[in-house]
């Protein structure tokens, strides 16, 4: 098998009305999410739990296996992190970093790219410089063999820089954009590790800084775990056959599901909350805030010591709300060795349920 040098964007496409259909409703539920999203005043408890959930799905698809315990213990207490959840938590950090810095720069810019998968693989390998990178499948078999020679990964990178912020290089609706976009990435493979992670985080990020998402919320990578052999098999396709339609409505499909089923669990933490704010007013109105309903959902696992520091109140009194709630069966306490957590039941099931 040979190395497999893509094109360099834009090529021509075929629109054809099949995929003018799916065009039209994934736009149309990514302009819902992104409008409902906005329910929940506190940005914090959408990222923290979206992006993780995010993380946790795409960290899947590199077999990268973790629990939802494990990772919202990891949360609120560093010391009880394993190395799945560590993983994990590198997505999100990079997520974010990648995030932050496309609202500083207004731009999406290769040294973004490669700023995300320092933060993902924990190293500054940067671009691969030496050959010798196949893609295997279980069985140890070559299926794909992507550029070998540094120039070609550099010459194609700047070329894919130059397609995303260009938009007179393609006059092209950003959401069949993405489509092209994540499949060249994904035949470039730029790095030695981390690329089907980083090139999920760039779609995610292509949306933001296209301005069709205010926040990076699109569950992208869930639907990507459900179709996983679909999306490896397209992939190739696209590369064997020039086959576009297929990819194309794959990708379109992915968003208009995902947009929907995010605006789903969107508008159950916002009943979640209410239905919060509704018993601790009825029943314990002395304890009743804004900021301590906001604190229960920041994280569905909490400690004394977060809402001590977020509520600046007395650890004993952290320690009262909490057994309130408890009593009230708002939280479930766990105590995971010498440590006491306090878990939100109904939000901790809603993620542990998953986004369907």
């Amino acid at each position: 098998m040979q190395e497999f040098i893509p094109e360099e964007l834009p090529l021509k496409i075929d629109l054809n009305n099949i995929i003018i259909g799916k065009l039209i409703k994934a736009s149309r539920e990514l302009s819902k999410l992104n409008g409902i999203a906005k329910i929940i005043p506190n940005q914090a408890i959408l990222i923290n739990a979206l992006v993780l959930q995010e993380a946790k799905d795409s960290s899947e698809i590199e077999n990268i296996i973790t629990t939802h315990d494990e990772l919202f213990i990891a949360q609120v207490d560093e010391h009880k992190i394993t190395q799945a959840a560590k993983e994990v938590q590198s997505y999100q950090s990079a997520l974010m970093k990648g995030f932050n810095l496309i609202q500083q720069d207004k731009v999406f810019k290769n040294s973004h790219i490669l700023e995300i998968q320092k933060r993902l693989e924990r190293n500054n390998a940067g671009f691969r410089r030496q050959s010798g990178t196949t893609l295997q499948n279980q069985k140890g078999e070559i299926k794909y063999i992507p550029p070998q020679h540094y120039d070609d990964i550099v010459r194609l990178m700047s070329n894919l820089e130059r397609y995303i912020n260009d938009d007179s290089l393609h006059d092209i609706d950003p959401l069949i954009k993405i489509a092209m976009i994540h499949y060249q990435f994904e035949s470039i493979h730029p790095f030695y590790d981390g690329n089907g992670r980083s090139g999920r985080i760039v779609n995610i990020l292509y949306l933001v800084y296209k301005e069709l998402l205010d926040l990076p919320i699109l569950y992208l990578s869930g639907y990507i775990v459900k179709n996983k052999a679909l999306y490896y098999e397209l992939l190739q396709k696209v590369r064997d056959k020039n086959a576009w339609e297929e990819w194309i409505l794959y990708i379109l499909e992915g968003v208009s599901q995902t947009a929907s089923s995010t605006i789903k669990i969107i508008n159950e933490i916002k009943n979640l909350m209410a239905n919060t704010k509704n018993i601790l007013q009825t029943k314990e109105p002395k304890i009743y805030s804004k900021d301590f309903v906001e604190s229960l959902f920041i994280h569905p696992y909490t400690k004394i010591d977060y809402i001590v520091e977020r509520l600046k109140i007395s650890r004993q009194t952290a320690s009262k709300y909490l057994k309130i709630c408890q009593e009230l069966r708002i939280l479930k306490c766990v105590n995971i060795g010498r440590n006491k957590y306090y878990v939100n039941i109904k939000l901790f099931e809603l993620f542990k349920k998953g986004i369907s």
